[in-house]
């Protein structure tokens, strides 16, 4: 009985939203775009090869067909790791890509521990040092596993919390076929508005902005 009082009473606290806006004194903004958020979401429609055409037709036949009825994990192994791939999101020799990891970090003496359900990050193997990109997905119908927002915003106060210099934390919230964009700077965070992804010229915005943000990466915050 004591071990397992002891388990429940060192597991990681649940956050909310606005426990996390209440908590740390953060800033949701909605009704309008920031700098840093208009300037990601300015981008013009990708212009594919044919294997990446091929590629696109395939996955936004397959949303269309099959993302009601799918699991988180069918969500991210049927559709999310093809979008990141096709937005150009993939590993190289710098940055790399991790799923389903367990980040923690002190905040203004508050211990926070969430799962990044995939991160862009420097490391080495399956060390992560700093993060620059979150994802955060859940299936609000099938076995939710928490408030993804929360746990979105969690994981940017922890990667703010490690970095090395202040810099801008970038990420997306999935929830079936709605995707929006965060941007966290400092307090501030600006969601976009949804974009569905069973929709072509939604899901083309969509590998645009993730193609926009590896050259943010790439030309800002890596430098």
């Amino acid at each position: 009985m004591a071990d397992r009082k002891t388990k429940k009473e060192t597991k990681p606290r649940v956050w909310h939203e606005a426990d996390l806006i209440k908590a740390f004194g953060l800033k949701r903004i909605t009704e309008y775009q920031t700098p840093l958020m208009k300037e990601w979401l300015d981008v013009a429609m990708p212009i594919f090869d044919a294997n990446e055409q091929k590629n696109f037709d395939k996955n936004l036949k397959k949303a269309i067909k099959g993302i009601a009825g799918w699991s988180e994990e069918d969500l991210k192994i049927k559709f999310i790791g093809n979008i990141l791939d096709l937005g150009g999101l993939g590993e190289d020799d710098i940055v790399l890509g991790y799923f389903d990891k367990i980040i923690t970090g002190t905040v203004e003496g508050i211990k926070l521990t969430v799962k990044s359900d995939f991160m862009l990050a420097k490391g080495i193997l399956n060390i992560h040092e700093e993060p620059y990109f979150h994802f955060q997905e859940y299936k609000p119908h099938l076995n939710p596993t928490g408030e993804s927002m929360a746990q979105l915003i969690e994981a940017f106060l922890i990667a703010q919390s490690k970095n090395q210099k202040p810099r801008p934390m970038y990420g997306a919230e999935i929830i079936g076929k709605q995707w929006v964009f965060v941007v966290m700077e400092g307090k501030e965070y600006c969601i976009s508005n949804l974009f569905d992804c069973t929709d072509r010229e939604d899901l083309m915005k969509i590998i645009a902005v993730l193609r926009k943000f590896k050259y943010i990466l790439e030309t800002r915050l890596l430098s």
